[in-house]
């Protein structure tokens, strides 16, 4: 028997799904928005919008399936979950840190993690990041863990200088 596991993410917004999901698709390669759906007539009781008004968007950011789904003003996003992004290399941590964060508060931002326009919060992580933390009793973990709390954006090759320091 074939074991297939089709894992996307759903996100609630009040009404800017299709903004978010054109947002988020101009940010990262090998993205696109793959169908919008529609409120019909019926069901309005319920769902309070107007027929013909963007229910849900699909889209995929670089391979990862996602939904944005226009739900109304009942929930908002939390810190509680948040989106990782693996980043190859300073020069694409800086990128997705700048895309995602612009004109946002700079007190929505803490140590590699940022909340996007939308209130969606964003992992920004440098590749290798993890290796410091292998042995979390060690001296130059500890001294990494005080140097990143301190950061907004990861500055993973001063990261890298204070693991190594003596």
């Amino acid at each position: 028997m074939k074991n297939t596991m089709n894992i996307s993410i759903c996100l609630w917004f009040d009404t800017q799904a299709l903004e978010a999901a054109e947002f988020y698709t101009g940010i990262f390669r090998n993205s696109e928005i793959t169908g919008i759906t529609y409120f019909p007539d019926s069901g309005k009781e319920i769902h309070g919008k107007d027929a013909g008004t963007v229910m849900a968007v699909e889209f995929v950011l670089n391979g990862q399936r996602m939904t944005a789904l226009n739900g109304g003003p009942d929930f908002k996003f939390n810190e509680a979950v948040s989106i990782i992004i693996n980043c190859a290399d300073q020069k694409e941590t800086d990128y997705y840190w700048e895309k995602l964060g612009h004109g946002t508060d700079e007190n929505t931002k803490q140590c590699g993690w940022l909340k996007d326009r939308y209130g969606v919060s964003w992992q920004i992580v440098p590749e290798g990041i993890n290796d410091f933390f292998k042995n979390g009793k060690s001296p130059d973990s500890a001294r990494v863990m005080t140097e990143m709390l301190k950061m907004k954006k990861l500055d993973i090759e001063y990261l890298r200088k204070a693991y190594y320091r003596n």
